[in-house]
């Protein structure tokens, strides 16, 4: 789950990381309100989406008086912010993050990840802040400093020396990054985290260490364990087919194909939609109904894959072990009947309970494609693919 930059900031005051001082605005004249508070100019309007690239998509301005404020608050609220991440469609504004402007004398970066080929915690700091840490790391990989934590082990002194070595810290800064990291790294581990990011992490001329951006997302697995955290969840900043898919727990990811997929296995699912790729399609979606998904689910998962204008075909590929075939065929027909199937559906079925399943499936007077097996699923959808 990914949160804003200023719930992200909100979680870092929380655990003593330094942030500028501002506040989330709605309209251009509650902007103006906390720029107020904020006891003098230039101030930051910066949008916030899910995404970023935000300063060269234009959603950052620099307002040096009242009447910016309102002049930039009144363009970045409800304007079509694209960026490099949020594709030619962009995402709308619908709040502000306005913050004091700093006197900024260097920019840093600090970012940590796990790193599923170690098994461990990746932290990486960088003396090039402020620019694009990918672009960074494909052309100059040996501008960023990279220190993997055991996790069983912990963050301990010798990683942190590693960074402040690298960085060229003073003593004075040294000590303050010593504290970040710290607490940071205590941030990722108690929330589950998945991404703590800092980009650029800026040294004032006054000699502050504070974190002008902060990005935080969120492992979906954990967040039973933070219910405070699902409050940060803005639903309008998710695709509305995930939002729905996410009501009845299923792993489902929206696409840009023309070929609906619904799987049970996250691994079958990959398999699947490299299938639908070597018949000439394009996946239009990542459905994963679990193993223990019941005719409700299934039946939810057909709705939310036939509600997607751009599918022109469906494939259901199971494999009966835990969810069986009957179970899943029932789920079919429970959904085709309550939703108007306008595009050729195949599904191909194996394991526990498949005659019974594929009886179901006959029996149900629906125009329904039944594939012996996974060349025969194929055939068919490249046959669909084609026409």
């Amino acid at each position: 789950m990914k949160i804003h930059e200023y719930q992200a900031k909100e979680l870092f005051s929380k655990y003593g990381v330094t942030v500028p001082r501002g506040g989330v605005a709605f309209t251009a004249h509650e902007a103006l309100e906390v720029a107020k508070t904020l006891g003098g100019y230039p101030v930051v309007l910066k949008a916030q989406i899910h995404a970023g690239g935000r300063g060269k998509g234009g959603g950052v301005k620099l307002a040096f008086s009242e009447e910016e404020v309102k002049q930039y608050a009144s363009e970045l609220i409800g304007m079509r912010l694209v960026t490099h991440q949020t594709g030619p469609e962009g995402k709308i504004v619908r709040k502000i993050l306005v913050e004091e402007g700093l006197p900024i004398v260097q920019e840093l970066y600090l970012g940590m990840l796990p790193d599923r080929r170690t098994g461990t915690i990746a932290i990486m700091a960088s003396l090039a802040g402020g620019m694009d840490i990918e672009e960074v790391a494909a052309k100059e990989p040996e501008k960023i400093i990279t220190v993997n934590v055991d996790p069983l082990l912990g963050l301990q002194p010798f990683h942190i020396r590693q960074f402040v070595y690298g960085l060229k810290l003073s003593s004075d800064i040294a000590k303050a990054f010593t504290t970040m990291i710290t607490n940071l790294y205590r941030l990722f581990i108690d929330y589950d985290c998945s991404l703590v990011e800092i980009n650029p992490l800026v040294i004032t001329s006054d000699q502050r260490l504070i974190a002008l951006d902060a990005k935080v997302n969120f492992d979906d697995n954990g967040l039973f364990r933070h219910k405070d955290i699902l409050a940060y969840r803005d639903l309008d900043e998710e695709d509305p087919f995930e939002v729905e898919a996410s009501k009845y727990n299923l792993n489902y990811i929206k696409m840009d194909g023309n070929i609906g997929n619904m799987v049970n296995g996250a691994g079958l699912a990959m398999a699947t939609m490299d299938l639908i790729k070597l018949a000439g399609a394009e996946p239009a979606n990542f459905l994963d109904v679990g193993g223990g998904a019941s005719a409700e689910m299934v039946e939810n998962g057909f709705r939310i894959i036939l509600s997607d204008p751009n599918v022109k075909g469906v494939l259901i590929n199971i494999f009966g072990g835990i969810l069986r075939c009957d179970v899943l065929a029932q789920g079919i027909v429970e959904a085709a009947k309550k939703v108007e199937v306008k595009v050729p559906v195949v599904i191909r079925m194996e394991g526990t309970n498949v005659e019974k399943g594929r009886e179901i499936l006959q029996q149900s007077g629906l125009n329904l494609i039944v594939a012996t097996d996974l060349n025969d699923a194929a055939q068919k959808i490249a046959a669909i693919a084609k026409s």
